[in-house]
């Protein structure tokens, strides 16, 4: 497979290593009987020993091959960088289906360097597609160009939906019934992550959710904008890389009828 970005050098590193951990938390999904799982917040929000061996494989890696620089992971938080770039990583993204057998989970790495994403890699072990995508240098599937859905529209395509019980219900129900109003159809997997990359390649025409965390959605959110997509703003300041706030993006032609649908929704950060 063609290397996208030869002059990258993090990016040639990363491609390599997110590939060891796809693979290595395949393993422990090969025996999940025996997975240690813990709760954390609540019965929704669960943490694994693959989610911690992943994170731990992946912040090694690359703080050998970049010592410099910060690393931000959903299990063991941030660690600030001299360099200017910071990792922000989730290992597993869609613990649930992870744990229940399911396949809509990922792997999730982003590079930020001064509040500006510039990676973007998401690996979807279940079928080996992996999406990558560079600040100004475009978007690639599995080696090839990918687009957003430059044809479709609300009423004819799928929107994807996050939801998590952080945010109010309303703020998912009240986008749901102006949604279906308006002859669209929503579509949710477990996975906010997975389902960006799914608009960057057109599989779906946006994507909402109202409170996300950065590691869910800042390499997707690359992807749909190197893709020829749209997002809405998400800080990525190290302050903001720590916070919960919107996260939403899709095709261009799309953009107004989607802001639409949303007006009314809290637009901030979530605690």
């Amino acid at each position: 497979m063609p290397c996208e970005f030869p002059d990258l050098p993090r990016f040639i590193a990363v491609r390599s290593l997110i590939a060891e951990a796809a693979a290595l938390a395949s393993t422990f999904r090969a025996d999940l009987a025996r997975l240690p799982v813990e709760q954390k917040s609540h019965g929704q929000d669960l943490v694994s020993a693959a989610d911690r061996a992943v994170e731990d494989l992946i912040r090694e890696g690359l703080a050998a091959a970049f010592p410099d620089d910060g690393f931000l992971g959903e299990e063991n938080g941030l660690k600030a960088g001299s360099g200017g770039f910071t990792w922000v990583v989730d290992p597993i993204d869609g613990t649930s289906c992870f744990l229940h057998g399911l396949t809509d989970w990922c792997v999730s790495i982003a590079l930020v360097k001064h509040g500006e994403t510039e990676l973007g890699l998401i690996l979807h072990p279940a079928n080996g597609d992996l999406f990558v995508a560079a600040r100004g240098r475009g978007a690639f599937l599995n080696g090839k160009p990918m687009r957003v859905d430059k044809d479709g529209a609300v009423e004819n395509r799928l929107v994807g939906i996050g939801a998590n019980l952080r945010i109010p219900s309303t703020a998912i129900s009240g986008f749901i019934d102006r949604l279906l109003a308006a002859g669209g159809m929503f579509y949710r997997n477990g996975s906010g992550a997975l389902m960006l990359a799914h608009v960057a390649c057109g599989r779906l025409i946006a994507y909402y959710e109202p409170g996300m965390n950065s590691w869910d959605c800042l390499a997707g959110l690359c992807l749909i904008r190197e893709a020829g997509g749209w997002t809405e703003a998400f800080d990525a300041s190290q302050a903001g890389l720590q916070a919960c706030g919107m996260a939403m993006g899709g095709a261009p032609q799309v953009r107004s009828e989607l802001l639409g649908l949303v007006s009314g929704e809290a637009k901030g950060s979530f605690s």
